[in-house]
């Protein structure tokens, strides 16, 4: 596994908690946000302000531009950005503390802290606008806030980079979720229950993955489909490297060693760990209906 995908994983488990916590669900509702998705989307674009739902579209590539609509931007007019930001660190010093328990306090915690915060002071912001939205917030007191805080940067930061490989690669939203699941690396739910494409719209995008000899008649994933999203990875995991090289291999393997027993405690994430939380792919074909 190239480093810089093991250390995203690493970041990736802390920040995941921020999504399935019910502790998120009732912060959220009582700052007068309204479901799972207007929490979900206005909370990661918080640190922006109140920008319009153009902007979540173009950062957000994977979802439907229906589904961000739905709640951007009536999120802004419930609550503001900074209501909903105090709602979200709100909630993750609660749930932190109730799936940490007495690790909350830890030694390995404020290590790990320490560390991503050098890790986010090392990387370049350009062309990574969630994370230049969140590195521009106050870093929370509290380790284990500020390890969740960093996390998130970290996360954010390997977004970015991974939107502008997508986009390198010629791929708009639709494209890029039946491709990944076209090559076995999502769940095929991801393309209508979660994402939110249409079944027209996912058609559309298999067509042109055809046209383009990424899939093939069958809508199952060539050799050159294989080879894209192989390159996509590449290219994400370059550009998400050099702030994990700036600290150093000593820094990022104390980072992996600390976190592992941290992160052993909190629930699986629907990225790195979907296979066990969703039925399986059959086959590599795409399917008639994606809804």
């Amino acid at each position: 596994m190239p480093a810089a995908r093991q250390m995203w994983e690493c970041v990736e488990r802390y920040h995941q908690l921020c999504y399935w916590a019910p502790e998120v669900r009732e912060t959220g509702t009582a700052a007068g946000l309204k479901g799972f998705w207007m929490n979900y989307f206005a909370t990661r674009a918080a640190p922006l302000g109140a920008v319009p739902a153009t902007v979540v579209e173009s950062l957000f590539f994977y979802y439907a531009p229906v589904r961000v609509r739905r709640a951007i931007p009536d999120a802004w007019a419930l609550a503001a950005p900074g209501t909903v930001l105090a709602a979200r660190y709100e909630a993750m010093d609660r749930a932190l503390r109730r799936e940490l328990g007495d690790l909350v306090g830890s030694d390995a915690v404020a290590r790990s802290a320490e560390i991503v915060r050098a890790a986010c002071e090392a990387a370049d912001p350009t062309g990574r606008v969630l994370f230049a939205g969140w590195l521009a917030l106050e870093w929370p007191d509290g380790p284990h806030l500020a390890l969740w805080h960093g996390c998130t940067l970290l996360r954010e930061y390997r977004s970015g980079c991974h939107l502008v490989a997508l986009a390198a690669a010629g791929l708009d939203g639709c494209e890029s979720v039946v491709s990944q699941v076209a090559v076995d690396e999502a769940p095929r739910e991801w393309i209508g229950k979660e994402a939110g494409w249409s079944e027209a719209e996912a058609d559309a995008a298999i067509e042109r993955l055809r046209q383009r000899g990424w899939l093939d008649a069958d809508g199952r994933a060539t050799e050159s489909g294989f080879a894209g999203r192989a390159q996509i990875e590449s290219v994400t995991d370059r550009l998400d490297s050099t702030h994990w090289a700036a600290i150093g291999d000593e820094a990022a393997g104390a980072l992996l060693a600390d976190m592992a027993p941290i992160n052993a405690l909190l629930p699986k994430d629907d990225q790195l760990d979907w296979r066990d939380l969703y039925p399986p792919n059959t086959t590599t074909s795409m399917p008639p209906r994606v809804n």
